[in-house]
């Protein structure tokens, strides 16, 4: 009996210390929806592509434009001395669209311009213009008047020789050394402004017709000793 009834009891104990049963978790409260930071992120994202295309588009308005490859003087036009660049468009500068450049060729340089410029419509002009105070003289000379490979642009001085110089054949060297007893140059410094020559390079077999750009005071004497035969031309530094 004494068994039974520990056997019961202990029966009791393992019914009684079952283990406790873990409650579910409390439900948690839904995320708040901010549909306002939403439309905000998405506005801002649209604006920034915006601005992105915007710059893209920019960048890509270019027009073609003529800039020159050489050397231009006053009084010339650019001839072939020209290359087409792209560059931003700008309604305020008056570009010379490549597209222009028949027209342009017609036109002359109102002033020099330097290789590697991007050619404008205020640079040209249908006439030939000098500056103020100079003006252009045309000398014919014989060989031995003038240096081997004389070209436009070169910057020489004019001097005045006797029969001696202007009759001597060889470098201008030697036909300028017949007025070293003188007076000096005529003109230290004058620009040519043309060689008129089968091309600037080749020296012909007769008179070489030059125009020269001068002060105004000194035309009159380079024009009196160019039509006695007796005017000789030197290149000098800054060629």
């Amino acid at each position: 009996m004494k068994i039974q009834e520990r056997t019961g009891a202990g029966a009791g104990r393992s019914a009684s210390s079952a283990h406790p049963v873990m409650g579910d978790r409390l439900p948690t409260p839904p995320r708040e929806r901010k549909p306002a930071l939403a439309a905000l992120a998405v506005l801002l994202i649209l604006v920034g592509a915006l601005g992105a295309t915007m710059l893209v588009l920019r960048a890509g308005d270019r027009v073609e434009v003529v800039k020159v490859t050489g050397e231009i003087q006053a009084g010339e036009s650019v001839g072939n001395r020209v290359q087409s660049v792209l560059v931003a468009d700008d309604p305020d500068i008056n570009y010379v669209k490549w597209s222009q450049l028949g027209q342009l060729r017609k036109l002359k340089a109102k002033s020099t311009i330097y290789k590697g410029t991007v050619v404008i419509g205020d640079m040209f002009s249908v006439g030939a213009s000098l500056p103020e105070g100079k003006a252009s003289v045309g000398v014919s000379l014989k060989e031995g008047q003038y240096p081997a490979g004389i070209k436009t642009g070169d910057t020489v001085a004019v001097y005045r020789v006797g029969d001696e110089g202007s009759g001597s054949r060889g470098s201008s060297a030697s036909a300028a050394a017949g007025s070293s007893s003188g007076d000096g140059p005529l003109v230290e410094q004058a620009k040519v402004a043309s060689v008129k020559a089968g091309s600037d390079s080749t020296i012909s077999s007769t008179n070489l017709p030059v125009t020269l750009i001068v002060d105004s005071a000194d035309a009159a004497a380079v024009a009196q000793a160019s039509s006695a035969g007796k005017v000789a031309l030197v290149l000098v530094p800054g060629n």
